[in-house]
């Protein structure tokens, strides 16, 4: 059995413009001083160059050399903004176009390339960086049709994951390449969004080894899933583990919805860590059940606490719930030292 490795810290909710959170080597000062043993890097932040830690083995060492004098190691990257534009519904070009360089806006055929380029550039940096693990977003190009109203014609679903397949393929494959594991985070919004998403997904791409899951049972409980049978389900998959709290109170005004209300009154709601309603318990349980070895990584997203307030309360609460698993069974001071011979015989079957 493994002990997964944390606390982390996913850097992308605390970026600013003062100090520290101007600047990487700021931000690894302050995330350390907490109690976080790692950090998850955004790649789209101005935190790093991913370009030269893709081409160049030295920047990437020099990079991990920096962070280490700070006392923190990278735990994975993230191209969740890239993600996302590898795949585009029409109806949401004019919105999403602001996660994309000036040069592809309004080319929505430009900007999937560029995105496209942008992962599998990824999958080099976390090659030289010795990471194991990448996460990141699907994009969706089937989510306006997500309620089965009107009806859907036949053959819809599965023709956007033929196509969201085909795209994602050669990027699976250039992360085969790179000896990492592509995770991506189910989150509505996105075409993998639940465990059943996640397998259409899977059987398009002939159930590629790549990919795999970034588990974060926030986005489980404002579906109102089962988040800790989705464990034992999908535990294979999951390669990346985001701790995040989140509530779903039920309403007579307003449920999973959200009535187009901000995130303040919405029945379903991210929460800091202890604040919302998620079993974390539950969830330590079984992943060091099923010998998870990846990283405990805090993202903080509340809708009520400081971000900096959730963040010092984050790295202890990850801390006092990673299980330290046991070398050896409770009951081994009990063991007989019965052989082969006398199991026999005490099966009757000598």
């Amino acid at each position: 059995m493994k002990t997964l490795k944390g606390p982390g810290l996913f850097l992308a909710q605390f970026v600013g413009t003062t100090a520290p959170f101007d600047n990487l080597d700021g931000l690894a000062s302050w995330a350390a001083d907490l109690g976080y043993k790692g950090l998850q890097l955004p790649t789209t932040a101005g935190l790093f160059d991913l370009e030269k830690a893709a081409t160049s083995k030295t920047y990437a060492d020099e990079l991990t050399g920096r962070l280490a004098e700070k006392g923190v190691v990278i735990t994975e990257l993230s191209t969740h903004l890239q993600g996302q534009l590898v795949a585009v519904h029409p109806a949401y070009d004019a919105l999403f176009d602001g996660f994309a360089p000036a040069e592809v806006r309004g080319n929505p055929t430009a900007r999937t390339a560029w995105a496209t380029e942008q992962l599998k550039l990824a999958a080099q940096a976390s090659r030289n960086l010795g990471l194991k693990a990448h996460a990141s977003f699907s994009g969706a190009l089937a989510w306006p049709y997500v309620y089965p109203w009107p009806q859907r014609p036949a053959g819809l679903v599965e023709t956007a994951f033929e196509e969201l397949a085909k795209r994602w393929t050669p990027i699976l494959d250039a992360y085969e390449e790179a000896g990492v594991d592509l995770c991506f985070e189910l989150h509505p919004g996105e075409d993998l969004h639940d465990g059943v998403t996640f397998e259409r997904f899977l059987e398009a791409t002939g159930n590629h080894a790549r990919a795999n899951i970034l588990y974060d049972p926030s986005h489980f409980v404002l579906q109102a899933l089962d988040y800790l049978q989705f464990i034992d389900i999908y535990h294979d998959r999951i390669r990346a583990f985001h701790v995040k709290d989140a509530e779903l109170q039920v309403s007579g005004r307003s449920g999973v919805y959200g009535g187009y209300q901000g995130w303040v009154d919405r029945p379903g709601r991210f929460r800091s860590l202890g604040d919302g309603t998620v079993d974390f318990k539950g969830i330590f349980s079984k992943l060091a059940q099923y010998d998870f070895d990846g990283w405990a990584v805090l993202e903080w997203e509340c809708a009520l606490k400081h971000p900096e307030q959730g963040a010092a309360e984050g790295a202890a609460f990850i801390r006092d719930h990673i299980i330290r698993v046991t070398e050896h069974a409770f009951d081994d001071f009990a063991q007989s030292g019965v052989d082969h011979a006398a199991n026999l015989k005490l099966l009757g079957l000598n």
